[in-house]
């Protein structure tokens, strides 16, 4: 046993040796980028000053402020059933494979190895003897080989910080794939129930045209009044059936994206009509800037993607230096079955290093293209803040001006309504033409119409800016480095840390 107690001597001198210099990293001292935050939003905030937004809209899932039980219905809907988000999904399992290969490199690598083979030789073969008969033998060997390659300068270790980062930017995109599908089927179902709303509108409007109609088709037939009068009052009813006909064919398309986005087949899905007025307007908290950067999916994806590119000029660096490997065979060799024989033992053990001398710039463009990577990643960065930012302003102003629209709009229908009632009451007591009825209703069907329009607009630009606020998530809900390895080198699962699973 003294050859094999000087075959792991030498192997363990080897690796001893290697271990106290698998400790560099040639990656630059990571910070993440700066960006300069105002201390408040520009927009004026009166209905928004609550102080602490996830609070909030951590309270539960963030559509649950509209108080809509149908809406929240199809919300957990795209959430199980989203063939787009299932999908995405996907990339984050894929990612931590990918962090799982470049993990395994940490580690030496060990296999099993056996071989059997019988073999002859020919009788005419170079220097055999033509009076012996031809050589027939077996040959059996079994055997363990091991290799290894010390992470010297970094690189292996960067390439799995790459892989890790890149792994929660892949969790975080898909959550921020997740919200942007649950912003379009609430501002779908919002303005589902806006055409509903206007359909009922249309109705109303409809069943007033008919009753004018008919007050001009007995003026008409009693000569108190013009031909031209009927005509105009039939031309209303009719451009206002039209109309209610083009709503109706607009929430038939609107429900079969709502289908979708929730996983149903368009053919069998169905919404029952309902009112937009039993959807709540909410008080969404905005909060102070500074924590909009924890709370937007894409910053922090594009943070992780900064991270990652930072892990990469670590990589693109060592490979400036030598690549060393160490390697070991031991295993045994024989003619017969009688292998575990130290006599019949057969091993090797060795080490290579190789150092890139010439390329013809190889490795400085690859560093250079790292750094060119950092740059941008970094520069991306910066714009999805700056991006964040003018969302949340957008929809804050949004808000507010929607918010004393309505107030005028719903002015508006009293007065036209009040205008139209009039010039009825003047055209039936013979004090005035059609015209003027013809103008009363037209602005009367316009100014409530548009109050319904402002309505719908209100409650999606709430939103879109419980979106711009990033939906209640948190960098907390991210993986962290660690959560992103799928299972442990010896093939034990452990929890992705992220919520995004199946």
């Amino acid at each position: 046993m003294s050859l094999l107690k000087t075959l792991l001597l030498r192997a363990g001198l080897l690796i001893g040796a290697a271990v106290p210099l698998a400790a560099c990293s040639l990656a630059p001292t990571y910070k993440p980028p700066h960006v300069a935050i105002p201390a408040t939003y520009k927009t004026a905030q009166a209905p928004f000053e609550p102080a602490n937004p996830a609070a909030q809209l951590s309270q539960g899932p963030w559509w649950t402020i509209f108080n809509d039980s149908e809406l929240t219905s199809l919300e957990k809907q795209l959430d199980a059933a989203n063939p787009s988000l299932l999908a995405e999904q996907e990339t984050y399992t894929q990612a931590r494979s990918v962090v799982a290969e470049a993990r395994s490199q940490l580690f030496p690598q060990l296999s099993a190895q056996a071989f059997g083979s019988l073999n002859g030789e020919s009788k005419h073969a170079l220097f055999h003897n033509p009076s012996s008969l031809p050589v027939e033998e077996s040959s059996l060997g079994y055997g363990a080989a091991a290799s290894w390659e010390p992470d010297l300068w970094g690189e292996i270790r960067n390439r799995t910080q790459f892989a890790k980062a890149n792994a929660q930017a892949s969790a975080a995109l898909v959550a921020s794939a997740r919200l942007g599908l649950e912003l379009d089927l609430a501002e779908d179902y919002i303005e589902l129930r806006g055409l509903d709303t206007q359909h009922a509108l249309y109705q109303n409007t409809l069943a007033y045209y008919t009753d004018a109609v008919k007050v001009t088709q007995l003026r008409y037939d009693s000569k108190i009044a013009a031909g031209l009068d009927l005509e105009r009052a039939k031309d209303q009813l009719a451009t206002a059936q039209a109309a209610d006909t083009d709503v109706q064919a607009k929430r038939e398309v609107l429900a079969n994206a709502i289908a979708v986005l929730t996983g149903n087949n368009p053919s069998s899905f169905e919404i029952q009509v309902d009112q937009l007025s039993n959807l709540s307007v909410p008080t969404v908290p905005a909060g102070v800037p500074s924590t909009l950067l924890q709370r937007r999916p894409d910053i922090a994806a594009a943070e992780r993607q900064v991270a990652a590119a930072n892990a990469a000029v670590g990589v693109a660096r060592a490979a400036f230096y030598p690549n060393i490997r160490l390697g070991a065979d031991f295993g045994f060799v024989d003619d017969g079955l009688a292998l575990a024989a130290l006599p019949e033992s057969a091993w090797s053990v060795g080490s290579s290093a190789v150092l890139p001398l010439f390329e013809g710039g190889l490795r400085r463009a690859e560093e250079q293209q790292s750094w060119s990577v950092l740059r941008q990643a970094t520069d991306t960065y910066r714009a999805t803040v700056l991006e964040a930012f003018r969302e949340v302003e957008d929809q804050l102003s949004s808000t507010n001006k929607l918010g004393a629209e309505a107030v005028q709009r719903k002015d508006a229908v009293t007065a036209a309504l009040k205008v139209q009632t009039t010039a009825m009451q003047l055209y039936t007591s013979g004090l005035d033409n059609y015209l003027s009825v013809t103008v009363a209703q037209k602005s009367a069907l316009d100014a409530e119409l548009s109050a319904v329009q402002v309505d719908t607009r209100r409650l999606q630009t709430a939103v879109k800016l419980v979106g711009a606020l990033g939906g209640g998530w948190t960098v907390a809900d991210m993986p962290t480095a660690d959560q992103t390895v799928p299972f442990s080198p010896v093939g034990i699962s452990k929890s992705s840390g992220a919520t995004n699973q199946r």
